[in-house]
């Protein structure tokens, strides 16, 4: 592979709930595109932002690779840092970001573009207090946080209502939606074209659904590419996916997350949960594994990110 050798930034750690898995991701990312001949920097972006932006202006990186995951890594903070600096970066720009991190946002943006999204609505916290906002069995889930972090499903008959919203820390509001049943699937985007389906399967005890210790931990799930669902399904799984991809308006790669409830297989019914506009980069994500299936490796991956990178000053 071909490539013009450039001096790369990669931004990782950050102050979010998330900071491990960027650490990870961007140590993998930093390891693949040295392998290429890049010269590479890692950058841990902590809470400090005048030491952050003092370390960018030294290090002068063509090409900042963004790596970070959750709050004011992939909801447009970031973005906006290395716009007004006048840095190229990977993956999706202020906008995209933004609007793909607010669940409430991106749910409006799916609805405007007429693509398959649950019944649910956005409450206050003491509503959830209170009674049900939804018949049982419903998801709440926070409205600005990534990698399924807060995501709880409330069942018939349970009573942990009261007790999710007296320790919620993610804010005044939440998202509820309706509880789809089936599988949860999952497809990358890189530019305009869907990648493959994964069907992801959590294993181990206390799993049922792909939650934050399935996504990052070692064996925490199991993922079947291509998934062996109806090929008719799979391909309209593809084509929401790119069509989120582009009503967003995102950048580079992405991957959108869907429930298939197959209950009944005469009418399988798909549903978009949410895109993520900074697919996790580490040894069990998603992309890089969808991407290899499609025989794009993961060094010719990061490179990829790299040579979409843009500055939208």
């Amino acid at each position: 592979m071909s490539t013009t050798k450039k001096r790369i930034t990669v931004l990782m750690g950050g102050v979010s709930s998330e900071r491990s898995v960027s650490l990870s991701s961007g140590q993998g990312v930093a390891e693949a595109l040295r392998s290429l001949g890049h010269t590479v920097n890692t950058l841990d972006a902590g809470a400090d932002l005048g030491v952050l932006v003092a370390e960018l202006a030294a290090q002068k990186p063509d090409v900042v690779f963004n790596a970070l995951h959750g709050r004011f890594g992939e909801d447009g903070c970031i973005q906006g840092i290395l716009d007004w600096m006048g840095l190229a970066y990977t993956h999706s720009g202020v906008r995209a970001s933004a609007t793909a991190m607010d669940k409430a946002a991106a749910r409006a943006v799916f609805l405007a573009a007429g693509l398959p999204v649950a019944q649910g609505r956005v409450i206050r916290i003491a509503e959830l207090a209170a009674d049900d906002p939804l018949p049982a069995p419903y998801v709440v889930k926070p409205v600005c946080e990534g990698s399924s972090v807060g995501v709880s499903i409330i069942r018939p008959g349970t009573n942990v209502r009261a007790h999710i919203a007296r320790n919620w820390t993610y804010g005044p509001q939440a998202l509820v939606e309706e509880f789809i049943p089936g599988r949860e699937i999952t497809v990358g985007v890189m530019g305009e074209r869907a990648l493959t389906v994964t069907d992801i399967t959590p294993t181990g005890p206390g799993h049922d659904f792909y939650d934050y210790d399935a996504k990052y931990n070692a064996g925490g799930s199991q993922h079947v590419l291509p998934a062996q669902i109806d090929p008719a399904v799979a391909q309209q799984a593809m084509d929401v996916a790119v069509a989120a991809h582009k009503a967003l308006g995102c950048s580079g790669a992405s991957r959108s997350d869907f429930r298939l409830d197959d209950t009944n297989p005469a009418n399988p019914r798909l549903i978009l949960l949410e895109v993520n506009t900074q697919p996790g980069m580490t040894a069990t994500s998603l992309l890089p594994e969808q991407a290899a299936y499609c025989g794009i490796s993961y060094p010719e991956l990061c490179n990829w990110l790299v040579e979409q990178a843009a500055c939208r000053q």
